[in-house]
């Protein structure tokens, strides 16, 4: 077995994860084979001997890979735990077969699909920023919109001192003093749909991701819950080998015509304007749990 970089080491068996184990590591927490560890050091499991806190860690011979879907209602972080006592999405998949960690993020006000794993080497894969897997949300604004700020929205605005990529942007529903789009991004900047409105002077009463790559939301309930499919899996490896390659850096403003009227991208471009179940598909099944948990790796996992 191929020596691992020890902060790889210890998210893909659930212990810490990647952020966490730097800084264990600063802080002389961890130690491989007695000496302090360094940042990148290469381990063997089966060889060396790492401990936390002077406790060695049991590594199991298998790691069950978990990848989950969760519907985040809006109130709760993206975070594993918060030193200001909000509520944090670690607990609605306490239930989980695994500890999993939140793939990306959705801010405190945001709700909807947000990917759980334990797998560090997909998440890592899905998250890249050269990868540009798509990213689909319902967006609430206020009090209307204009052919002008579609247009805006759609060619790209500048955020934080940047041009965003194209978006596709439709008009899902216009009621008095609400507006409901669809917008699909392909970047993962920081708060950058409510960034992107604000831009072009609109208000964001509510946001949703209702898509990430091929994946849909459907039926789940907010709070709950469910495993995906390997074909699930499978599909949304494939939707990052195929995400385009572009450099942000290469990126201009699309030039638009001042007589062209912009309703939002084609329907045939844009996937899931509505939320469907899979056939047969059970809302907000929580799976079973792994049989034969290591007592020990239960109390490590709680512990850090």
């Amino acid at each position: 077995m191929a020596k691992v970089r020890i902060q790889k080491v210890l998210s893909e068996n659930g212990i810490l994860s990647r952020r966490r184990a730097e800084a264990y590591i600063e802080e002389g927490r961890i130690t491989v084979n007695g000496r302090p560890a360094q940042p990148g050091a290469a381990v063997d499991v089966r060889t060396d001997i790492i401990a936390i806190d002077g406790e060695r860690v049991q590594f199991a011979k298998k790691q069950h890979k978990v990848y989950l879907m969760l519907n985040k209602p809006r109130g709760y972080v993206t975070t594993l735990s918060d030193e200001l006592g909000r509520r944090c999405v670690a607990e609605l998949v306490e239930d989980a077969p695994e500890k999993v960690y939140p793939v990306g993020r959705l801010d405190k006000n945001s709700e909807g699909l947000l990917l759980f794993t334990n797998d560090g080497d997909f998440a890592n894969y899905i998250m890249h920023p050269s990868h540009h897997v798509s990213k689909t949300y319902r967006v609430t604004v206020r009090p209307d919109v204009s052919e002008d700020q579609l247009t805006a929205l759609s060619a790209g605005v500048e955020i934080d001192g940047r041009m965003t990529a194209p978006a596709e942007v439709l008009v899902l529903a216009k009621e008095p003093g609400r507006v409901v789009l669809q917008m699909v991004i392909r970047e993962g900047r920081n708060r950058q749909i409510r960034k992107m409105c604000e831009a072009v002077g609109l208000e964001v009463a509510r946001l949703k991701r209702t898509g990430e790559g091929p994946l849909r939301l459907g039926m789940l309930q907010p709070g709950q819950w469910r495993e995906l499919t390997p074909q699930e899996v499978g599909s949304l490896r494939n939707a990052v080998k195929e995400a385009p390659r572009e450099k942000p850096e290469n990126r201009e403003k699309a030039p638009v015509s001042p007589n062209t009227k912009l309703t939002g991208a084609p329907r045939s471009k844009v996937s899931g304007i509505r939320e469907q179940s899979r056939p047969g598909q059970k809302n907000g099944h929580k799976g079973a749990k792994t049989a034969g948990r290591r007592e020990y790796g239960e109390k490590m996992r709680k512990k850090f």
